[in-house]
């Protein structure tokens, strides 16, 4: 295990560290970044009014538009000249947000990504394939420098290009393998449809990352791949990936405590709940120099696992994230989350793992129509199967989530392939209702 020392610390001297690392870094945004010091003066609230991370309530929220807001460099905390890389989001629902790290970031960054890999069972002996894209994103140089920092030879890949991928796979001796668990699936389609065997290769284990997956698509990637599948979790304004990183017991995302003090709160009041209680997770950087954030709201949901993990790591454990709150549909008074939906396609045996979610409105109403391939097993032209395996579909999201929703199959290979982060929900509501 990479640094024990910081990861099996007794409950109270990890307080102790984050209790310290919380008032300098109040300190911190207090003196160096505008918006913060506006903030805390509008609260009432100075940095010597955190003395430990039990005064965590006390201090307001960040949320994205603050981000937005200040884009690109107002949250910066540093100079520029001591900036050494910026990345952002990817701007897909709004302005992008811009992160800055200086040398100091890079380096935490890359030491908390190698002990993710160091957890999935990388050694400096591994040869992995990075499959993130690399640029802006933060998965792919974020990945590449930790898989470095462990000694291990790193494949820049990047996105695209998947029959190249499966020729890298094949010819290189790739042993793990970092990409988004969508474009995974692509992956190992295209190799089939190649005729390479992934089964007889020497690859061991998968890193995925980027976006919510579910448990069963853990199996379907160890089953397509021969892998075992690993998560890792991150967002590019915390850090990027290697906030939390699940172990070989696969029960929970350990988060750095060290580096980032962690927040279930109630998604209406924002109080803290108990551990094992569902909340929206909020997370404030303890060491980051370029943009340290206080009381980020993620919009994930989650919930803190209780008691110990086998592994031996005393970091708390972050349940696998559901969805993120901008994710929720509501459907006729239900709330669903688009993984939820995974879940239930993947345990029926005629349908691929490939999907969409078609929202539209019906008059007054939100209409939801859900979009499956069929297996390639399955003869599209036969009717009275097409209606059985509909019939089924239909049924299980009913049974499942107390709601029913128009189910449309579609034939293999007919929904839209991605090469990053796939696009699951398809909303046409503001194109115009339906009658």
């Amino acid at each position: 295990m990479l640094d024990t020392k910081e990861q099996t610390m007794e409950t109270s001297e990890r307080a102790k560290l984050q209790s310290e690392r919380l008032s300098e870094v109040t300190e911190r945004v207090y003196s160096q970044v505008k918006a913060y010091k506006d903030k805390f003066d509008e609260h009432g609230i100075t940095p010597c009014d955190i003395t430990g991370i039990e005064d965590i309530t006390k201090l307001p929220f960040t949320v994205k538009n603050d981000m937005r807001a200040a884009y690109p460099y107002g949250l910066f905390a540093v100079p520029l000249n001591q900036i050494v890389r910026v990345h952002s989001s990817s701007g897909t629902t709004g302005q992008i947000t811009v992160v800055g790290y200086t040398e100091k970031d890079l380096k935490t960054w890359a030491s908390l990504v190698a002990r993710a890999f160091d957890a999935a069972g990388a050694t400096d002996q591994d040869i992995i394939q990075i499959s993130y894209g690399y640029g802006l994103f933060t998965g792919g140089l974020g990945v590449h420098n930790g898989v470095e920092d462990l000694g291990a030879v790193a494949i820049p890949v990047s996105g695209g290009n998947t029959k190249r991928q499966v020729q890298v796979l094949s010819d290189f001796g790739v042993t793990g393998l970092a990409v988004t668990p969508s474009y995974a699936l692509l992956v190992a389609e295209t190799a089939q449809k190649m005729g390479v065997d992934l089964h007889a290769l020497p690859l061991r284990f998968g890193v995925f990352g980027a976006e919510p997956w579910s448990e069963n698509l853990r199996s379907q990637l160890e089953e397509a791949f021969g892998i075992e599948a690993f998560d890792i979790y991150g967002l590019s304004e915390v850090m990027g990936p290697g906030v939390g990183f699940e172990c070989e017991e696969h029960h929970g995302l350990h988060i750095n405590e060290d580096h980032f003090l962690i927040e279930i709160l109630d998604k209406e009041t924002l109080e803290p709940v108990e551990d094992g209680e569902y909340g929206e997770v909020v997370f404030t950087t303890l060491t980051k120099e370029g943009i340290p954030l206080i009381r980020y709201r993620t919009r994930d949901i989650s919930r803190i696992i209780p008691g110990s993990c086998p592994c031996g790591r005393t970091t708390r454990r972050l349940e696998r994230i559901t969805g993120r709150s901008d994710d929720m549909l509501i459907i006729r008074g239900v709330n669903v989350y688009p993984t939820q939906i995974e879940q239930i396609l993947l345990d029926i045996e005629e349908v691929a793992p490939h999907y969409q979610i078609i929202l539209t409105k019906r008059g007054s109403l939100d209409d939801v129509e859900v979009r499956v391939e069929l297996n390639d097993s399955v003869d599209f032209d036969e009717i009275k199967s097409l209606e059985s395996i509909t019939k089924k579909v239909s049924a299980a999201i009913a049974s499942a989530l107390a709601i029913s929703v128009k189910v449309k199959l579609v034939e293999p290979g007919s929904i839209e392939r991605s090469e990053g982060k796939a696009q699951r929900v398809v909303d046409r509501r503001g194109e115009g209702s339906t009658s």
